[in-house]
């Protein structure tokens, strides 16, 4: 049995990875905890391991070393008749009977197998995120909890930010703002920080990109200003070309944020596929195979119209 199955209690989540040493999530040098989970399916994702609320199992073909090799190890550890070997005598993953329980990864001697998504306790994710206190204290760090949508798992979050607090720990959020507000509101109440993605204006582009409209997006961002005045928010938009990289597409996101309550800044950032070897190592196919980054000239044109807004993040 893994040990989310052991662990149903608020006090107990899914964390697919902790990073540390991170500069571009908050001030100061931060501990990124991902948290599975996540109600979009968005063209561009970088951690479609993060989709699911629920263990999932990468395999990377080019670690394997064969069952001759090996001695069958992780077919033999699987309970669930969900390995089985292709014909070049290597791994073949049934991604539908996996259980994520892990006991494969365990046994391969390459590692060519991983697991993303460990049941852990509020404690032990602030226990690991301790050790860069130093870091914390001499920069203005902390850590920022992010996903896919960390308010997925809303009162596991919700208590990790609490319990930072408590242990004088700087605590951000990033969250596409796709759940119901009450999620939000509690969580609000123990951000120091909130980084809001907006990704276009328009409701049925945003369910071509995304999987879903954006109305409850939008509305809640403007509650959460009128809610908490005073919290620092800054809305962000991944530049994907096709999708909402024209200067209209950006100039009406800023004619909306600008339009909010109290102080926002808002930062566009580049569409990248740092993210598409994952896909291989879940046996997905990559959404976006043939889009390439912004140029630099494009980005700066865009930027250009951010600039003018008065919303630069700086």
């Amino acid at each position: 049995m893994s040990s989310i199955a052991r662990r149903k209690d608020a006090g107990h989540g899914l964390v697919f990875n902790i990073q540390r040493y991170s500069l571009h999530d908050g001030s100061g040098i931060r501990t990124l905890v991902f948290l599975s989970g996540c109600p979009l399916r968005c063209n561009w994702c970088c951690n479609p391991e993060g989709q699911t609320c629920a263990p999932r199992l990468g395999y990377d073909a080019e670690k394997c070393i064969g069952r001759e090799a090996c001695g069958d190890a992780c077919r033999k550890a699987c309970e669930d008749s969900a390995i089985d070997l292709a014909a070049d005598d290597k791994v073949w993953i049934n991604q539908g009977a996996c259980t994520g329980c892990g006991e494969c990864v365990v046994v391969c001697p390459p590692r060519a197998l991983e697991r993303f998504g460990d049941g852990m306790s509020v404690d032990e994710v602030l226990d690991a995120a301790e050790h860069d206190a130093p870091f914390f204290a001499r920069s203005g760090g902390g850590i920022t909890l992010s996903g896919g949508e960390p308010l997925v798992q809303a009162e596991f979050a919700t208590r990790l930010l609490e319990s930072a607090h408590d242990r004088g720990i700087d605590t951000a959020l990033e969250t596409s703002g796709c759940v119901p507000w009450s999620h939000l509101e509690n969580a609000c109440r123990h951000a120091d920080q909130v980084f809001y993605d907006v990704k276009c204006m328009d409701p049925e582009r945003h369910m071509e990109g995304t999987g879903l409209r954006n109305e409850r997006i939008l509305e809640n961002l403007r509650r959460l200003r009128e809610r908490f005045p005073e919290l620092p928010v800054t809305v962000r938009t991944p530049v994907v070309p096709g999708f909402n990289d024209a200067p209209g597409e950006i100039r009406a996101i800023c004619d909306f944020v600008a339009a909010l309550p109290g102080t926002v800044r808002y930062e566009i950032l580049p569409y990248h596929h740092f993210g598409e070897s994952k896909y291989r190592k879940l046996g997905l196919t990559y959404p976006l195979p043939e889009v390439e980054p912004p140029s630099a000239e494009q980005m700066a044109v865009l930027q250009r119209i951010v600039d003018e807004s008065g919303l630069s993040y700086a």
